[in-house]
């Protein structure tokens, strides 16, 4: 029994970076943009608000962990936020070819985190030696009295606030699709932007605020990973595939918020199954860990036979829109 709740509180931890990443592709998305910058985006996040935090506990006689938990949000926010940016003055004002500037925004990202990470290490003393503990231990609180309750209380109380901010703006995204004015405007961009532009809403603007928005979401999954997950230390490439997961969970989740929450749960667990079956050489364990990806790719065969159009990505998605040839 113990060894069933450690799995779910463990899954539980896994799916929040995919639950924000995959969140803030689904709003992109949505406004026709397709952005495969996503891991970029997440390192950067992650390795801003580290850097944040750190030179704020060096600075600080005595540093408090709510100013230097607010620092690095600020950090992260302003660095995956410009990362997106960059990436809609690209593809919405320049035209060029989103695939292409997604997956250049990736490399450059996992750059930017990996040689700022390796000097912030030599700074520190040596690899592995960053340390944000008072900064983290912010990240790191957990619910007062709640996470004393029995079998629940670790389950469901024992993680920092970025875990349930999570849940909740995917309830708040998911009601702002579905059930505003505005949201039915970002969907018609996603799915017809000449319709949209002529209906009066702004693409160009819509599709910069999602994609800008959508991004900060990417490095708040960063930033947990970061400061919750490894206490506020940095490891070269210590996010895995984790971004491109995010990815994959849009497509599982067929472009909604809530299918997304569970969705990350579910993937998280798989990803981290084979720590948990014995006896698995390396071969069988790359094989366990490509099991989401397995999974998304038989959902994405199934709802392409179901041909159900809410099933469907936005019809205008990864097209660039020229209002000229309106």
């Amino acid at each position: 029994m113990n060894d069933i709740l450690v799995f779910v509180q463990k899954a539980i931890a896994q799916s929040v970076p995919l639950l924000y990443g995959a969140n803030g592709e689904i709003l992109t998305q949505k406004s026709g943009n397709l952005n495969l910058g996503v891991p970029g985006m997440m390192y950067m996040g992650g390795i801003a608000g580290l850097m944040g935090a750190f030179y704020y506990e060096r600075a600080a006689a005595v540093p408090s962990p709510v100013a230097g938990m607010l620092i690095a949000l600020l950090c992260a926010l302003l660095a995956s936020g410009l990362g997106a940016l960059i990436y809609s003055l690209l593809t919405i004002t320049l035209r060029a070819d989103q695939n292409v500037t997604g997956l250049a925004l990736t490399t450059f990202g996992m750059g930017f985190g990996n040689f700022f990470g390796g000097s912030l290490s030599q700074l520190a003393g040596g690899v592995g030696q960053i340390s944000t503990a008072v900064t983290a231990s912010a990240f790191r609180a957990k619910i007062p009295w709640l996470c004393d309750l029995p079998v629940v209380g670790s389950v469901l109380f024992s993680h920092g606030f970025l875990t349930y901010f999570a849940l909740i703006s995917a309830v708040l995204l998911n009601a702002f699709l579905y059930h505003t004015r505005k949201g039915l405007s970002l969907r018609s961009v996603g799915e017809n932007p000449a319709t949209a532009d002529a209906a009066g809403v702004n693409v160009t603007l819509s599709k910069y605020l999602a994609t800008v928005v959508g991004g900060m979401f990417a490095g708040l999954g960063g930033l947990f990973f970061v400061m919750e997950y490894t206490g506020g230390t940095w490891v070269n490439n210590g996010f895995g595939d984790r971004g491109w997961l995010a990815i994959a969970l849009v497509i599982f989740a067929r472009w909604r918020p809530l299918n997304a929450v569970w969705g990350s749960v579910l993937f998280g667990g798989l990803y981290i199954l084979y720590l948990y079956i014995h006896g698995l050489d390396r071969s069988m364990q790359e094989i366990f860990k490509a099991l989401p990806y397995l999974v998304t790719l038989a959902v994405l065969v199934l709802t392409s036979l179901r041909k159900k159009r809410e099933d469907q990505p936005p019809a205008g998605l990864g097209r660039p829109y020229f209002r000229e040839e309106r």
